[in-house]
């Protein structure tokens, strides 16, 4: 028996979206990517583009102004806002607000998508999300941000990092416990999602500086009586957790065509470099040992997209994914990376210019491969759940 699977060409509908979405980002030059990288002003034109465009709803419900489609389209959409050198900075305007809101969109009431998702959609408001912790890191249950309740609703202290576009946003999607670990039967339980305004009287955001994705910033945010109405929690309380796995494997798959579209901007650009620089009165691209490297990089990219696309099928026919999708993560950041280097390479010296572009899209690239999962515990991940090992942590 075939499957979808087995045919790896692109739908019409498929084609459709892609060429949909680069008809907006083509809008968007180098120099415009270059100068949000030398200014860090959030790319509010782009967004707006999106949005009026229609892309910002490409997974949220139809009834609700979205477009009502999968992981796969979603990958596809990615995939091509990162190809056109706005990098993560051109990724991350958007992609937050596909899966991010997943758990309203899953476990909201009526009411709440009513009210919240046509704003995400029309792009009217902006959306950052406090899950990661100082001391928390990746073990999710160790979070300390308090939710207690009060009459009407909860008083939230606590303290997050790695917050996006929180300098931006008018609206916080929080991670709580709203029972200590130590109180609950499991360390899962006791955790509990909000979707509320970000009311910086009582929220204090202080933008953390970093390597790459300039315009899209990332923030220290600093929760001191946070006041959250009963009408703003998520679901049930002290369910959060399991609330947040809804979106996990669509958002490593995302990660996935997104550092696979960057890597494969920067060899497009290597490429076209190796073909016209003149060194010894011959090409540079002439050379097998500028040749090589690139063709070896042009072949993980084309077989990591693969994984992408072999993870969402999975999970947009309701299947298992998790290995597929930490895989697809864990092989498209590796090859998008590795493009990147090797373009800045093929360049020589001008790779290091910022001119030429390919060392911006090298410093965009690289959080993929720590975010927003390290490459550790996906190893642990398969090792665990394919290999049938002992758990090592």
């Amino acid at each position: 028996m075939t499957t979808a699977m087995d045919d790896l060409s692109e739908s019409d509908d498929h084609t459709t979206i892609r060429d949909g979405v680069r008809a907006v980002v083509r809008r968007f030059t180098d120099d415009y990517w270059l100068a949000r990288d030398d200014d860090g002003e959030f790319p509010h034109a782009f967004h707006r583009a999106m949005a009026e465009a229609g892309w910002l709803g490409i997974t949220m419900p139809e009834d609700y102004g979205g477009a009502g489609l999968g992981v796969t389209e979603a990958a596809i959409m990615m995939h091509e806002v990162a190809s056109h050198g706005g990098g993560m900075a051109a990724a991350s305007t958007v992609h937050i607000n596909l899966f991010g809101p997943h758990p309203i969109v899953v476990h909201g009431t009526d009411a709440q998508k009513q009210r919240w998702l046509p704003r995400l959609v029309a792009g009217e408001d902006k959306c950052c999300f406090g899950f990661t912790e100082p001391d928390a890191g990746l073990d999710t249950t160790a979070i300390k941000t308090v939710a207690e309740r009060v009459p009407g609703g909860y008083i939230v202290h606590g303290q997050k990092v790695w917050t996006s576009t929180a300098q931006v946003a008018n609206k916080i999607m929080l991670l709580t416990r709203t029972t200590k670990r130590e109180s609950c039967r499991r360390r899962t339980d006791g955790i509990t999602i909000f979707y509320t305004d970000l009311d910086r009287s009582k929220v204090e955001v202080r933008r953390i500086a970093k390597m790459g994705r300039k315009a899209v910033d990332s923030n220290a945010v600093f929760i001191d009586g946070l006041f959250v109405a009963d009408a703003d929690r998520i679901g049930e309380e002290g369910r959060g957790f399991s609330y947040i796995l809804d979106s996990l494997n669509p958002e490593r798959m995302l990660v996935a065509a997104e550092a696979i579209g960057i890597g494969q901007d920067a060899l497009r650009r290597a490429v076209a470099y190796a073909r016209t620089r003149v060194v010894f009165g011959r090409p540079i691209g002439q050379n097998q040992g500028i040749q090589h490297p690139l063709a070896e990089r042009w072949m993980y990219l084309e077989s990591a997209y693969r994984m992408v696309a072999k993870a969402a099928w999975l999970y947009d026919n309701g299947k298992p994914c998790g290995a597929e999708a930490n895989a697809a993560k864990f092989l498209g950041a590796r090859a998008g990376h590795d493009a990147c280097l090797q373009s800045v390479m093929t360049h020589g010296g001008f790779g290091y210019a910022k001119e030429y572009h390919v060392e911006r899209l090298l410093r965009e690239v690289t959080m993929t491969r720590l975010a927003p999962i390290t490459e550790q515990l996906i190893l642990c991940f398969i090792a665990e759940k394919v290999l049938d090992l002992p758990r090592s942590y």
